[in-house]
């Protein structure tokens, strides 16, 4: 675990069970999320997701009724998540939670699931290497035609408001975190590592003919830019907010802007 100990000790710092939904403008990535992987969900599925956190996600999955595997690196969430699952115990809820690391999956046979969640991981790996060993070990346990998520943290939204907004951006050139000519990141100094799109393309180029995306999604878009205004929208404005995010998630022209990405993969 001491490889890890920069997520460890992060996480066991941070309120990382409240982010997807105490605020209107947190629960945007989750009900983005949710939806896309509603549309791929079908009877009987074996979901693993791995990197889970406290939860949120698998347990939302397993209230549905659906078999979910959960894999996490962080004791810390782990203990969070097992006492929501003590507080509130669900009859017949199935979640099998076990301490594990994204980049060696050995425990779980070729193909085990339909469903393979990977909603953290990569955006703490700084490495080309560990991403591709990541990406290769959830491709690995998911059956031919099974669907794949993966989330990424993108570069320009880290610059536009740790940057330019909160005034750190001369001092990451001066530092030479950042490329002051490219604003491409040089190195990082927190947990994030962050990517832009051709960057995951590049690695999507390792997978062709075994995966074929689906869909490139702008998990929260616009909604970081303008966290305050979001959070203070009635619930009728929200909703109108939600359905505006979600029709234009997908485009070309947007999904640059996002704070975190969602790539949708089918396992050929």
């Amino acid at each position: 675990m001491e490889n890890y100990k920069y997520i460890i000790d992060f996480y066991n710092n941070v309120d990382e069970d409240s982010r997807l939904t105490d605020t209107k403008h947190g629960q945007v990535e989750f009900l983005t999320t949710m939806r896309y992987i509603e549309k791929y969900l079908t009877s009987g599925a074996k979901i693993l997701e791995i990197g889970a956190g406290t939860g949120r996600y698998s347990h939302a999955l397993a209230l549905k009724g659906y078999d979910v595997t959960a894999v996490e690196l962080v004791e810390y969430n782990i203990n969070i998540f097992k006492n929501r699952l003590l507080i509130q115990p669900v009859e017949n809820e199935k979640i099998n939670i076990i301490q594990g690391n994204a980049l060696d999956l050995s425990g779980f046979d070729n193909r085990s699931f339909d469903i393979t969640l990977v909603l953290g991981p990569i955006y703490h790996l700084y490495c080309v290497e560990d991403k591709i060993k990541a990406l290769s070990e959830a491709i690995r346990v998911t059956k031919k035609g099974g669907v794949i998520f993966v989330a990424y943290c993108i570069s320009d939204s880290s610059i536009i408001t740790g940057g330019f907004k909160n005034g750190n951006i001369i001092d990451w050139i001066n530092d030479r975190i950042l490329d002051g000519e490219t604003f491409r990141w040089k190195m990082q100094k927190d947990v994030f590592d962050r990517c832009v799109k051709e960057d995951i393309d590049g690695f999507m180029d390792k997978f062709d003919n075994i995966v074929e995306r689906l869909h490139y999604v702008a998990t929260d878009g616009q909604t970081n830019y303008m966290r305050e205004t979001v959070d203070n929208m009635t619930d009728e404005m929200f909703e109108v907010y939600l359905k505006y995010h979600f029709t234009v998630c997908e485009r070309d022209d947007l999904v640059g802007a996002t704070h975190h990405s969602l790539d949708v993969l089918r396992k050929l």
